[in-house]
């Protein structure tokens, strides 16, 4: 697939994939206590399954659908499959703007590897974002390592797999389509949530109270993983991951709004960091694809 560099466009994805993320999270938390993250995970799957379908179905688009990539659609799945079973684990044992902290050390992690497996250029507005982005990050959570528990290590954990993950999106979307990238994530995971379900002593079905928030969750991952593979199709890994941060003071409202979570004065000076670091990013590409001299650190 041809690519492009539109990085003010790239960003405006990314709203729309911190927007979906958070609605899945927020659904994640309300169902957490009555099903396995196995059962959300197999649920999310098959609706976003049905929905790639149908709509590709209906745009003449499946033929965009191609296996000769499997492999790494193969492990982009299995990592994500991981991660995300990890995330859906944290987030029902600790605060969500913890859960969010400690994942956003996934960009971090994206911007190391891009450097090593996509041949990016590591600039100085790309360190510059996630450095401030991650300080902005331990300002509005503040961790508490000395109470490091299951949930706490699980979400850790899960910024790995994610950034890998992310990795292998982005050279994906070099050769293939949205479309494709798409049926396979939903379809190769749904094998994986089926293979995790018949492992379980038993299954919790979806009731009229959880089946609402089950489909915001198979449609708002949907969403989310559209707008980001379409964000890293337009620009550098390392400049879109950074954007990602600001979903966290985002989260921090929401979890006081609805679940009554902490928030401080810390909150908003750590988010105004969060979007200094945006800025500069978003700056440092906007003069880059106009003059295309941007200095790197490591070329």
């Amino acid at each position: 697939m041809p690519q492009t560099y539109r990085p003010l466009r790239a960003a405006f994805w990314m709203l729309g994939s911190i927007l979906s993320f958070s609605s899945m999270a927020v659904a994640g938390r309300f169902v957490s206590a009555t099903h396995s993250t196995f059962e959300i995970m197999a649920i999310r799957s098959l609706i976003g399954f049905i929905v790639v379908v149908a709509i590709a179905g209906v745009f003449n688009r499946l033929r965009e659908v191609r296996g000769n990539r499997i492999k790494t659609h193969f492990f982009r799945n299995f990592f994500h499959f991981i991660g995300q079973n990890l995330w859906f684990f944290a987030l029902a044992t600790i605060p969500l703007a913890q859960v969010f902290a400690l994942e956003f050390t996934s960009p971090i992690w994206v911007i190391l590897l891009s450097l090593i497996f996509l041949g990016e250029r590591l600039t100085r507005p790309r360190v510059a974002a996630a450095a401030l982005g991650f300080i902005g990050i331990l300002v509005v959570a503040r961790p508490e390592m000395s109470m490091i528990d299951s949930g706490v290590i699980a979400a850790a954990i899960s910024a790995i797999f994610f950034a890998a993950t992310i990795i292998m999106t982005k050279a994906l979307t070099r050769h293939e389509s949205i479309v494709s990238i798409l049926f396979w994530l939903t379809g190769i995971q749904l094998c994986f949530g089926a293979i995790a379900l018949a492992l379980q002593s038993s299954i919790t079905w979806p009731s009229s109270a959880t089946l609402p928030w089950l489909m915001i969750i198979g449609l708002a991952g949907l969403i989310a993983h559209y707008c980001l593979t379409t964000a890293l199709s337009l620009a550098p890994a390392s400049f879109v991951m950074p954007i990602d941060f600001t979903r966290l003071p985002l989260i921090a409202v929401v979890g006081m709004a609805l679940f009554s979570e902490r928030l401080d004065a810390m909150v908003l000076i750590g988010g105004a960091i969060i979007v200094l670091a945006n800025w500069i990013n978003i700056r440092g590409e906007k003069r880059r694809g106009q003059t295309g001299s941007e200095p790197s650190i490591i070329p």
